[in-house]
């Protein structure tokens, strides 16, 4: 017994609270591409005549590929013994192939036209691009695939590197990047004038949407490339034969990935499942957050007349924003969460966000149809009614930063310490079996969303309605089957505790 302090001194040094924040910046970079695959990308594709209700269907391919990706990744992170560390390698990979991808999605359009979509001028031809559409797809999923390569050994980092800060201290310093990530790019979704910035970027088959969506992926290149060179020389991780030469020896074939699951800490199951319902509430909203505010609240259609066209990319673009102050929010509700998270448990944070999420996709489920049968019956313009429902949005998509913070952080930070509670040695796998339940949900709702919406009418209402329910189900499943990781696990830190 008298050797774990051994043990723990062998896995990695201290660092300072400092360096450990720097090392996260890889976490903002790759998320700020995700603001912008969130905000942007299923508008987008539906203005190259993929239809709503299979919008969804592009979502696919990921989650299924993370089936695969997430443990598999996680498991061979907890043991490469590279004199690079054990998750930098696989970092590095998955950022270069994101940066491969999103180029491929921002130039679909002129790929589309060069591999003999129409030669029409975008201004003018408002009909399908189907070519364009297939390379965006297969861009969309190389970019979500890449995206579970890279999260999970970042996320296993962050617990390898906090040492006496915590667990707790890491999923923060995550959550925080994640934050601020999302800040810079829903703001670059929301601008709209990254054409007028760099008019180079339009081309016959890509005109204003097309070259905004292409220079803001540009930027977020570059914005990518400058994260994870800093994490990259902050991360200073010892090569495992250096901390625990025993790891190597132990379950180091492919398959036993997958009989490492019978082995995972007391506890997961229930996180597990909470972590599922809780995604599989949220991911209608993170799918056509920004599609929602077009058609529901700027009655707007990506395939109708130009100025129902319009009306849409306004939309989008007031849902970028709105997803700016989500984003805002988000990041003031990270810093906070330690200390609401002392003083009630995580479990009851964790329960808190589900409800408040609840309460989100009522009302946007209530002001949908309000809106919808305002614009019907013309009274859409009476009394300013129209802008109170456009600041409504607005205030619903802001809110939703709180539990969005605590779906970003509570979930990993309860997973990595059950992991810490029993040797640490599985943080890699633990995060990546904690992604299926992220991606289990997407799949559900990718083949589903589409099919139900169409079912009772056009548009996002009942996607968002379904939503709620599932919310509401969550929280009560949460305060009766997660485990109660309390005080008892904690200990003094630089962030006041971990879990």
């Amino acid at each position: 017994m008298g050797s774990e302090d051994e043990v723990q001194d062998r896995r990695q040094p201290d660092i300072s609270l400092v360096r450990l924040i720097f090392c996260c910046t890889v976490a903002g970079g790759v998320q700020y591409g995700w603001a912008l695959q969130l905000s942007l990308l299923t508008p987008y594709v539906q203005t190259l005549g993929l239809p709503h209700a299979l919008a969804s269907i592009m979502w696919l391919c990921g989650p299924v590929a993370g089936f695969i990706v997430g443990p598999t990744v996680g498991f061979f992170s907890d043991r490469c013994n590279s004199s690079f560390g054990r998750r930098r390698p696989f970092i590095l990979t998955g950022c270069l192939i994101i940066c491969l991808s999103v180029m491929v999605i921002g130039y679909s359009s002129d790929i589309g036209t060069a591999l003999g979509d129409t030669k029409e001028n975008c201004s003018t031809y408002v009909g399908p691009r189907w070519k364009a559409a297939l390379i965006y797809v297969i861009g969309f999923w190389v970019l979500d695939f890449s995206n579970n390569a890279v999260q999970g050994p970042a996320r296993a980092m962050m617990a390898d590197l906090s040492g006496k800060h915590g667990c707790s201290a890491g999923n923060i310093i995550y959550a925080f990047w994640m934050a601020l990530g999302n800040v810079l790019g829903y703001a670059s979704g929301a601008s709209g004038a990254w054409h007028k910035l760099m008019p180079f970027l339009m081309t016959n088959s890509c005109c204003e949407s097309c070259a905004n969506l292409k220079g803001a992926f540009l930027v977020a290149v570059i914005f990518l490339g400058l994260c994870l060179t800093v994490t990259l020389i902050c991360a200073k991780e010892v090569p495992l034969s250096q901390l625990d030469a025993n790891v190597l020896q132990q379950n180091s074939g492919f398959f036993s990935v997958f009989k490492a699951f019978k082995n995972l800490p007391t506890g997961m199951p229930s996180v597990l499942l909470v972590t599922c319902l809780t995604w599989l509430a949220w991911f209608p909203f993170i799918l056509y957050n920004t599609d929602w505010m077009g058609r529901e609240i700027y009655h707007g259609d990506p395939s109708g007349t130009k100025y129902e066209i319009e009306a849409y990319n306004k939309g989008v673009q007031q849902g970028a924003f709105g997803l700016l102050l989500n984003s805002i929010l988000l990041g003031i509700t990270s810093i906070l969460l330690e200390p609401m998270r002392r003083k009630i448990t995580t479990r009851f944070v964790w329960v808190i966000g589900n409800f408040t999420l609840f309460l989100g996709m009522v009302a946007m489920t209530v002001l949908s149809l309000i809106s919808t049968h305002g614009y019907k019956t013309k009274l859409s313009y009476v009394a300013n009614g129209e802008e109170g429902i456009k600041i409504g949005a607005l205030a619903i998509f802001t809110i939703l930063g709180f539990p969005m913070a605590i779906l970003y952080s509570i979930p990993f930070a309860t997973a990595a310490q059950l992991a810490a509670n029993e040797g640490g040695t599985q943080q890699g796998l633990v995060t990546g079996v904690l992604n299926l339940s992220i991606v289990v949900p997407q799949v559900i709702v990718a083949l589903s969303a589409g099919p139900w919406d169409a079912l009772f009418g056009k548009g996002n209402i009942p996607a968002f309605a379904l939503a709620g329910g599932i919310a509401i189900v969550g929280t009560f499943v949460g305060l009766a089957k997660l485990p109660n990781i309390s005080n008892d696990y904690i200990k003094s830190d630089s962030f006041g505790s971990m879990h």
